[in-house]
Parts: structure tokens; C-alpha cells; sequence
């Protein structure tokens, strides 16, 4: 990936601003590594870097029976399936699987079909009510004490619906999961944080209605 697909959409920039920065993405490997993860469910596939370092992880830990879920219903439209190509060329299709249809209806038939997962790689629309029931939804599929990471955490949309999770769920940040410089420049031209992990809590808990914190 460090010189890009064999083909990209036809907008200046695409591949650098779409695709998490290779330093990212050997953290991400790492970090997937240090959990033991088998299972992972990923939202947003584009170009593949996220996706292959998460199969690099779950061929490493190689335990039993691993299964990468991916949801990107733009994968053909827009990518071209470039980046589910390039997973099947390093091999990793016989892991992974890709769900074409929007996550808000993919994760939904995840969880009536009792997948679990061990964690989470979240970067698919960035809107926030989207990415909000994204989170929903990956809350009940990613295993008590499991793992769920945000990408482009630097996006008031994506970093004010994590919020509520963190203020109101009990997640809490994983401040050495992705340490060093910031890869890159956020919105407006400034740097800021772009990856960020976060532990579901252990058990998992419905908070009361009157307990809400603003976020």
C-alpha cells in the first residue's frame, strides 16, 4: 500500500485523504495483536490499508476460526473494488467477508444473527447521526471489555458522537493505543488526534435515563 492501489477515483488527493496513514495502520495491527482479537467487524472499507493491516493482525494471532466483517456498500460504485481486490490478492478473502449494504442495516442483521465481535474498526460515513448509530449498534455486537477504534476522531461530527459513548457508556480511552505525532492534518488545516481506541466496559451496562451527561 505504500505506493497506492493499481487504481484510485478520479479526485486529486483521493487515496492520501481517504486512507489511514501506514503509521495508523501498523498501530492498528498491533493493537489487534496485543487484544488476541479472532473476530473484527470493520465499517468502511475504501482502499483497503485499514483492512489489510486488521488481516495482517488476525493471520498473526492466528487462532481458530478468525472473521474480519467489512460494510462498505460503495466499494464496487465508488473504489471500483479496488480495495476488496487487493485483499484477495494477499490472501485474505478466505477470512474476510464484505457486506454491501449500509452499515445502519448491516450491523442491524449482525446482531440479530448473534455475531460477536472482539473489536471494531469504525471509519464509514462521517455524518454524525450515522456514525452515532453506528456505535449503537457496535456497543452490542463488540463483546463486553472488547474493543471498538474510531478513525478520523478529528471531525467534530465523528469526535461529538464518541462522546456520548465515553460520557454516558462507560467507554474508556486507550490513551497508548496510538502514540507518537499525529499522521497528517485534520479538518481546517489543523493537527489533531485522528485514531482513537476505546474498552467497552466489563459488564456491559444500560445507564438510567436520569444519569445522562451532556456531550
Amino acid at each position: 500500500m505504500q505506493d497506492g492501489p493499481p487504481r484510485t477515483r478520479d479526485q486529486e488527493g483521493d487515496f492520501e485523504t481517504v486512507t489511514v496513514p501506514e503509521q495508523h495502520c501498523d498501530q492498528l495491527r498491533d493493537l489487534m495483536i496485543a487484544e488476541g482479537a479472532e473476530t473484527v467487524v470493520e465499517v468502511g472499507l475504501a482502499y483497503a490499508s485499514s483492512a489489510l493491516a486488521i488481516g495482517e493482525a488476525l493471520a498473526t494471532i492466528d487462532r481458530p476460526n478468525p472473521r474480519h466483517i467489512i460494510i462498505d456498500p460503495f466499494q464496487k460504485r465508488e473504489f471500483s473494488n479496488a480495495g476488496w481486490d487487493l485483499l484477495c490478492s494477499a490472501g485474505l478473502d478466505a477470512i474476510a467477508t464484505l457486506m454491501v449494504t449500509p452499515s445502519s442495516l448491516a450491523l442491524p442483521q449482525l446482531l440479530t444473527e448473534g455475531f460477536v465481535a472482539d473489536a471494531a474498526f469504525v471509519d464509514g460515513s462521517h455524518r454524525f447521526h450515522e456514525v452515532f448509530v453506528d456505535l449503537y449498534f457496535l456497543r452490542k455486537i463488540v463483546r463486553p471489555g472488547g474493543l471498538i477504534v474510531i478513525d478520523d476522531d478529528w471531525w467534530p461530527s465523528v469526535h461529538t458522537a464518541v462522546q456520548y459513548y465515553e460520557k454516558n457508556l462507560g467507554w474508556t480511552v486507550i490513551s497508548a493505543a496510538f502514540p507518537g505525532e499525529t499522521a497528517g492534518v485534520g479538518p481546517k488545516g489543523n493537527r489533531g488526534a485522528r485514531c482513537k481506541a476505546y474498552r467497552l466496559p466489563d459488564p456491559a451496562f444500560e445507564p438510567s435515563f436520569e444519569d445522562f451527561r451532556a456531550f
